[in-house]
């Protein structure tokens, strides 16, 4: 299951008509669905500028569902910047446009899929734990100032075709059982040098952070800063890391860490 949301649309819309908007909005719609499925993906619908698309059977074999929603999704990004280039043409205003990014959720697990509705309207539709998973971690990329988020069995069926690091392991907003969470950073062998050492040094932050090692995660994570200084979850587990070792939380503690916002 994908989930993928354009940051900053309400801030555009704010200033077009309702006929700039909409040409804007399906614009960038058809860029963003080109790449769902040239990768095979099944668009299921459209909510605003948000996608839900899926890869399941019949349409596509098992092993291959987390690679193919990986690399669209990365596509996806590969395909903003051209887009966010064209906006000034699209809307005819080149001052003061706001920023324009996108958040997108990745999870890997069963689904109902079939017609869904009332006895007068149905839609071809699905439904289950890893559509509603899918889409909170897309909603959790606000959190953590990241672009991909990807689920812990995502991550390991999309391995062999993706970089990633681990971010955190997280209780989600609804949701009772932590999930280990991933960033999808680019596809693999494709990490240039700063991203390769900011994945180790996040990764290192990251394990010494779950051993309570607050001197040794925070050396880490500052690290990882001099190479991106804009890192988002280097700095969420930074503030993080400076809270905890004022009030450590105890030795049964388990790393995991309830978030309290969609």
């Amino acid at each position: 299951m994908l989930f993928c949301d354009m940051k900053g649309f309400t801030a555009l819309s704010e200033g077009m008509t309702p006929s700039g908007m909409l040409t804007v909005l399906n614009e960038y719609l058809t860029i963003m669905s080109t790449a769902i499925r040239e990768h095979n993906g099944i668009i299921d619908k459209y909510i605003g500028d948000a996608i839900m698309a899926f890869w399941g059977p019949p349409f596509n074999e098992a092993e291959e569902q987390a690679r193919l929603a990986c690399l669209a999704a990365l596509t996806q990004l590969d395909r903003l910047t051209p887009f966010r280039r064209a906006l000034p043409e699209l809307i005819g205003i080149r001052r003061g446009l706001p920023d324009i990014d996108m958040r997108i959720g990745i999870a890997t697990g069963d689904v109902v899929v079939g017609n869904i509705g009332s006895d007068v309207t149905k839609s071809y539709t699905v439904m289950g734990d890893t559509v509603n998973l899918a889409s909170r971690l897309e909603g959790v990329n606000k959190s953590y100032g990241t672009r991909i988020l990807i689920s812990e069995t995502t991550a390991r069926m999309a391995e062999g075709a993706i970089e990633a690091r681990e971010i955190d392991s997280i209780v989600v907003v609804g949701k009772s059982e932590p999930q280990r969470v991933f960033e999808a950073l680019g596809r693999r062998g494709d990490l240039d040098p700063a991203t390769a050492q900011l994945r180790d040094r996040f990764a290192a932050g990251l394990a010494a952070y779950r051993r309570q090692a607050w001197v040794e995660a925070r050396a880490e994570l500052e690290g990882g800063l001099v190479v991106a200084p804009g890192d988002g979850p280097s700095r969420v587990l930074l503030a993080r890391v400076a809270h905890l070792a004022e009030q450590p939380p105890g030795p049964d503690w388990n790393g995991v860490w309830a978030l309290t916002e969609k």
